[in-house]
C-alpha cells in the first residue's frame, strides 16, 4: 500500500479521535513538534526505522520527538503505530495530521520575508489582509533575509508576492540583457 494513502488514513483516525474528545489542538502542536523533530534531527528516521531496535526504545524517542510528555491520546497512539509496524511513515503521519487539521480549521500558513526586523504593527497589518483574502487564520512566520535588499516577499498557500528590491533589479538587468 502506498505511504501517503496509509499515512493519511492513521492521521485521520487520529484527528477523528481527537476531535472526539476535544484534543485536537493539543494533539496538533505535538504533530507538529514531531514533525520538526525529524526535520531538525535527521538520524530520528534512521533510528525509527532500524529494525534493531526494540519497540521501547522507539516509543520513547518517538514520545520525546512530540514533546517529550506529550498527552494521552498521542502516546496510545504512537504505541498503535508501533504495534501495527508502522514506524516507517511517522513522519508522514505527523506531516498529514498537520495539513488535515490546518484544513479543518481553516488554517492557512504564510511567510513573510523582509531585509530587515519589521514592527510587530506591519506584521498584524500583513496577517490582517491575507486572513481577509483567505477567509481563515493564518499562522504566519516571518524571516528576515538581507539578500533581499529591501521590500519584502509575501508567501501563502500557493501566492507568492515578490516586492523585493533584489527581484525589481533582476528584472531590470534581464531586461537589458535583452
Amino acid at each position: 500500500m502506498d505511504i501517503g494513502v496509509i499515512s493519511v488514513r492513521y492521521a485521520r483516525a487520529l484527528l477523528k479521535s481527537a476531535t472526539a474528545s476535544s484534543q485536537e489542538t493539543k494533539v496538533y502542536e505535538e504533530m507538529q513538534t514531531m514533525a520538526q523533530s525529524y526535520l531538525e534531527v535527521p538520524q530520528l528516521r534512521q533510528t525509527i526505522d532500524n529494525p534493531m531496535i526494540p519497540k521501547e526504545k522507539k516509543v520513547s524517542l518517538l514520545l520525546a520527538a512530540a514533546g517529550g510528555k506529550p498527552s494521552d491520546l498521542t502516546t496510545a497512539f504512537i504505541q498503535l503505530v508501533l504495534k501495527e509496524d508502522r514506524e516507517k511513515v511517522m513522519q508522514f503521519i505527523a506531516n498529514s495530521y498537520v495539513t488535515l487539521y490546518r484544513q479543518q480549521k481553516n488554517i492557512i500558513s504564510g511567510r513573510l520575508i523582509t531585509a530587515t526586523a519589521v514592527s510587530p504593527s506591519t506584521e498584524q497589518k500583513m496577517r490582517q489582509m491575507v486572513e481577509s483574502k483567505t477567509n481563515g487564520t493564518v499562522e504566519f512566520q516571518t524571516e528576515i533575509d538581507p539578500d533581499i535588499i529591501g521590500g519584502f516577499i509575501l508567501e501563502y498557500d500557493t501566492y507568492r508576492m515578490d516586492a523585493s528590491v533584489k527581484a525589481k533589479l533582476n528584472t531590470i538587468l534581464n531586461t537589458l540583457k535583452k
